[in-house]
């Protein structure tokens, strides 16, 4: 059994940084998702190869706040659709 409250130590890079990332999940996990972020900005940067590395950064996270945010609208109008047939089911 995996001890979930042991912190890992892994070191990633992005956007050719290296990070050292602290945390309980998984290193694969960890690296996976600064893949994606690497990934991510080296496509802002392809699109606009005059911006700062700070801009890049920051057009990232939005674009990713921005995905985020519909998936949770789409999460929670899931929900409400399950809850709302649930009740239909049982009125």
């Amino acid at each position: 059994m995996e001890d979930k409250n042991k912190i890992t130590k892994v070191t990633v890079e992005i956007f050719n940084e290296e990070y050292v990332v602290r945390g309980e999940e998984n290193p694969d996990y960890i690296d996976m998702l600064a893949t994606y972020v690497d990934r991510r900005m080296k496509m802002f940067q392809k699109r606009n190869p005059n911006l700062s590395s700070t801009k890049i950064a920051v057009l990232t996270a939005l674009n990713l706040a921005d995905e985020l945010n519909k998936l949770q609208e789409d999460y929670d109008e899931l929900i409400k659709k399950m809850e709302e047939e649930k009740k239909n089911r049982m009125g």
